[in-house]
């Protein structure tokens, strides 16, 4: 029989047990795939008793993709640290900065799958104040990039640094899903070499992306 959660301790661990079950899914299933249902389900909860601590779907996997990022950040700062020489040519850093982006962002497919749907799908069913407060979270996350992003090419200044951090976010969202063919689309390039030229690599045209916009920006600021 399921036990109401009674002191705050209590509901915090039920929350983050659905967000564990959610993050599980997620490593097997893409988000179109996560149901509430199963959610519960994996949970151990019924679904109205998952609507005790999340108001919908969509936002427990808002609060799972701005936990995601929160971790990316902290990762990512420790992997640029080690990527990035600060006395090297502009350059060279440059480079090595969209190299470091894109391929700590490949090997978080959850986040990138997370990303792709935040604004067609996550943003859909949630209310204003879970909407208001997801974006504050977003809005911080992404001036954090745009610190790291400076701290690692401080001629960029810190409007162009925030603007590249805005645009990775956009980057990532947008080509993740053309990176994920499905078993039809892989069957039709494996069929036709024509066609497999159009199969794109998410780390190398992030990478290359990253690395257009860095040498577009600190160009524009050189003028």
């Amino acid at each position: 029989m399921f036990q109401r959660a009674r002191s705050e301790e209590q509901r915090e661990a039920r929350r983050q047990a659905i967000l564990a079950a959610a993050a599980a899914m997620l490593a097997e299933m893409p988000v179109a795939e996560v149901t509430l249902n199963e959610l519960s389900r994996r949970a151990g909860l019924a679904k109205s008793n998952v609507l005790r601590y999340f108001e919908s779907r969509e936002a427990v996997l808002l609060e799972l993709l701005d936990a995601a990022w929160q971790d990316w950040l902290s990762r990512v700062d420790e992997e640029l640290d080690g990527a990035i020489d600060g006395a090297a040519p502009v350059a060279a850093r440059s480079v090595r900065l969209a190299a470091a982006v894109a391929a700590s962002l490949a090997a978080r497919p959850m986040l990138c799958d997370l990303l792709s749907a935040q604004a067609a799908v996550l943003e859909r069913n949630v209310s204003p104040e879970v909407a208001a407060r997801y974006k504050r979270a977003s809005l911080a996350g992404v001036d954090a990039l745009g610190g790291l992003v400076r701290r690692s090419l401080p001629e960029l200044g810190e409007a162009d640094a925030g603007r590249l951090a805005g645009a990775t976010v956009m980057t990532t969202a947008a080509l993740w899903p053309h990176t994920q063919p499905s078993a039809a689309m892989l069957a039709a390039y494996a069929a036709d070499p024509a066609l497999a030229a159009m199969r794109l690599d998410f780390t190398a045209t992030l990478r290359e992306v990253l690395e257009v916009l860095v040498a577009g920006l600190l160009a524009r600021s050189s003028r």
